[in-house]
């Protein structure tokens, strides 16, 4: 149970601290399908990139993570790269002709050619990964906390971090990531709905609502929501989780559900 917002701004003014953002604040929107297509069910959705006109996937589980090129209507595997079955797959990214895949708790980022993804490199760094984006400049990773820590484009150097707040109150649990159109847009483990946030301050400025993607049968043996991909030519959205069954067109419109 969700206590109200105004609870939290009147102990701030009496504890003397500064009230944290209101409700109102926070732009409530829905997801509109456009469109649904086929996915492997077998994938465990850790990261997704749209890229020339096809979807690259990150997935997941010890003995099963991969690096695939999808084709989107289809949802048929037209490329694939097997990861060493003691990496558990993570978050991915695509900048400057390389794709960068985090893994979740061995410390390594792998680092592939674009055109035929072949491993070419990799970055070491510390604690877990989760979730990976690019803004155009540098890397912005989650690691399932609250903090983001942007990243150098070459040598995967942390540069800056970021705390993410909703209401004034730290947002955890961040996971897969994408930017689009200067926003930031976050999954949040284990919930049905994606932030967005302002990249500068670390605010949530929206809430989109993605309840109601699945039937009660394609519910049938599926993790959860997660997993974002942006095509800037449509200004869509591409949004699916972990094992699910079908991958969806969307955007993102004012409303509730």
């Amino acid at each position: 149970m969700r206590k109200s917002p105004f609870v939290f701004v009147a102990l701030a003014v009496l504890l003397g601290q500064p009230a944290p953002q209101a409700a109102a604040d926070v732009e409530e929107l829905v997801v509109k399908v456009l469109e649904e297509y086929p996915h492997d069910r077998g994938a465990f959705c850790q990261g997704l990139v749209w890229h020339d006109g096809v979807l690259f996937e990150s997935t997941g589980l010890y003995g099963r993570s991969t690096l695939r090129r999808v084709d989107p209507k289809s949802g048929a595997v037209l490329a694939r790269v097997d990861l060493d079955p003691g990496l558990f797959g993570e978050g991915l990214a695509l900048a400057g002709g390389r794709f960068v895949q985090l893994t979740w708790n061995a410390g390594l980022a792998l680092v592939y050619d674009e055109k035929d993804l072949v491993p070419v490199a990799q970055h070491s760094y510390g604690g877990e990964g989760w979730g990976l984006a690019w803004d155009g400049e540098r890397f912005l990773m989650s690691n399932g906390s609250a903090r983001l820590t942007f990243r150098e484009a070459s040598t995967f150097e942390s540069v800056r971090e970021l705390d993410v707040t909703l209401g004034g109150r730290p947002l955890t649990r961040l996971n897969e990531l994408e930017v689009a159109e200067g926003l930031l847009y976050a999954n949040v483990w284990q919930e049905t709905w994606i932030a967005r946030i302002d990249p500068k301050t670390g605010e949530v400025t929206a809430r989109i609502d993605a309840s109601g993607l699945l039937s009660r049968f394609d519910r049938r043996g599926t993790e959860v929501f997660n997993c974002i991909a942006y095509d800037p030519d449509s200004r869509t959205f591409w949004v699916t989780g972990k094992l699910w069954p079908l991958m969806f067109q969307v955007v993102f419109v004012p409303g509730t559900r």
